[in-house]
């Protein structure tokens, strides 16, 4: 997609948004936009204490545990090392998914039509002075359990998934770049969570991009893309995995999507993620697909697995 090169040459802001594995990619400028029904903001969060609410269908432990045991036995045969197993929660709402846009609190959200909606707090990458910065988010508490922060921290399990995270955002940015560092390694962030608050740690990893970088930006993507947070390592076969346990489509959940500016191009993880079903609204109710799920290691318990995966269904 050679568009990429010529509007980032040109200054020109655009916004962009990919699927899950990144053979869909869309992009427009800000003067095209204004004809196309798509909304999106970036580092604007708008505390609305809103009190949207979902009611939840969630799918039976039964089969999440089926899918979770399948992973398991490919991390034991050495297939994988860290899977990030999602699944799709039917659920209703009150609002409509224009109106659910306005009203959520996060740092990224973009809305498509009526398709969809994703208020996502995980930033992809960020690139400032050919600088390439991206924020790898491993590792979720209830705020409310005592010394939350400190148990997230200490906890063996999420320690080692976010290591191996960290050490796969290392390598994709290797391919990209020079002078690889992690210059932040698990800090937490707060995160709203409807009628909870979370906790999630994050480490902050940078290269240095090589000259020209703009010319073939469409390549760089492409080879971050999908995103390791929402993958899992070794990515090629981590993948191959996800195709074959995870019972529905991702489709444009845990793509990316971002927005150049004109100087700084900065992007998100399309996580917290919620979908059309195309059905009527009956008695007032919309019906939704919320897409959702967690990092799955040896370590892994699947009724924690399983809480999580329901913990993230939420509008923020």
């Amino acid at each position: 997609m050679e568009r990429f090169s010529s509007l980032l040459a040109s200054k020109t802001p655009f916004l962009f948004y990919t699927n899950f594995d990144a053979s869909a990619i869309h992009l427009f400028t800000l003067d095209e936009l204004a004809s196309e029904d798509i909304e999106f903001s970036f580092g604007h969060e708008v505390n609305s204490g809103h009190s949207l609410r979902l009611n939840k269908s969630p799918l039976a432990f039964e089969h999440y545990a089926q899918g979770f045991e399948a992973i398991i036995d490919k991390i034991k045969s050495g297939e994988t090392y860290l899977l990030n197993y999602t699944c799709a929660t039917p659920v209703t709402c009150a609002h409509t998914l224009k109106e659910i846009f306005t009203k959520a609190n996060a740092p990224f959200k973009l809305r498509v039509k009526d398709q969809f909606v994703c208020f996502s707090p995980e930033r992809f990458i960020r690139i400032e002075d050919d600088t390439l910065f991206t924020y790898p988010m491993k590792g979720t508490i209830d705020a409310s359990i005592e010394d939350a922060a400190s148990k997230i921290l200490a906890d063996a399990k999420e320690m080692a998934e976010h290591v191996m995270v960290v050490d796969l955002l290392r390598n994709d940015l290797s391919i990209v770049g020079t002078n690889v560092r992690v210059s932040k390694f698990r800090y937490i962030d707060k995160i709203n969570a409807g009628d909870k608050e979370l906790l999630q740690v994050s480490s902050e990893i940078k290269a240095d991009l090589r000259p020209n970088w703009e010319s073939d930006f469409h390549a760089l993507l492409l080879q971050l893309l999908p995103a390791g947070s929402i993958s899992g390592t070794p990515k090629k076969r981590t993948l191959e995995i996800i195709h074959e346990v995870e019972s529905y489509e991702r489709d444009y959940f845990s793509g990316v999507f971002g927005y150049f500016d004109g100087e700084v191009l900065d992007s998100a993880v399309m996580i917290r993620f919620l979908e059309s079903t195309n059905t009527p609204p009956n008695d007032g109710m919309y019906h939704y697909r919320y897409k959702s799920g967690g990092g799955i290691t040896i370590e892994s318990d699947a009724h924690a697995e399983y809480q999580e995966m329901l913990d993230k269904i939420y509008i923020p």
